[in-house]
């Protein structure tokens, strides 16, 4: 490359020499053919539309305490955050509670089962049908991570989902974190904060909705 690149800029410095007066003319009527051109280029659409197309989808959890927004993390974790969103577009979510709230720690929710408070005893162990593969990743479990919960199985995520409230570093590298809050840690705080049975489940059903904005 560098030999090729040599000749080619020793053929240039040659050619310019001979050239001399009629080079540096020609020269000149580029640059001014160039400055025209540089001003009458208008801007080119696709590049208006790809900034359009780059904007990130977020999710907005409502309660009754207010929202919660979270920004996702699609490089890393691409197939637990299209499976959320897919369940969100249905509304699978609606109307399901965070059925468990440790303080200090996290706020889980997501299970299907919850939206029925005569079955508490079932709250945690719904899911929207298939599983999930672990898609462990470098972003720790700090406050405000958003991460999959599952069973013993690494690769058995669903639906439910949860929330740190504390750093909880202890879970990295065996749970999966697709996302994090931007807005919105105050009413995770106060949904924490609900008094809640021996199974940490809120006595007063910490109901949600979420879309995708």
């Amino acid at each position: 490359m560098r030999m090729r690149y040599s000749a080619a800029m020793f053929a240039v410095a040659a050619a310019c020499w001979m050239a001399g007066a009629q080079a540096a003319h020609s020269a000149g009527e580029a640059k001014k053919a160039a400055q025209t051109e540089k001003k009458e280029s208008p801007v080119k659409p696709e590049k208006a539309e790809a900034k359009v197309s780059a904007k990130e989808e977020m999710a907005v959890i409502a309660t009754k305490h207010g929202k919660i927004k979270i920004k996702f993390f699609p490089d890393v974790a691409p197939k637990h955050v299209e499976s959320m969103k897919k369940l969100i577009r249905q509304k699978f979510y609606d109307g399901t509670t965070f059925h468990r709230v440790i303080p200090g720690f996290m706020i889980q929710g997501g299970d299907p089962n919850s939206k029925d408070p005569t079955k508490r005893q079932q709250h945690g162990t719904g899911g929207p049908g298939y599983t999930v593969p672990a898609e462990f990743n470098a972003h720790s479990h700090k406050r405000g991570i958003l991460s999959m919960a599952r069973s013993a199985d690494p690769n058995s995520a669903g639906s439910q989902f949860f929330i740190c409230v504390g750093d909880s570093t202890f879970l990295d590298g065996q749970y999966t974190a697709f996302g994090e809050v931007v807005e919105g840690m105050d009413v995770a705080d106060k949904v924490v904060a609900e008094a809640r049975d021996r199974n940490d489940n809120p006595l007063s059903p910490m109901t949600m909705t979420i879309t995708l904005e």
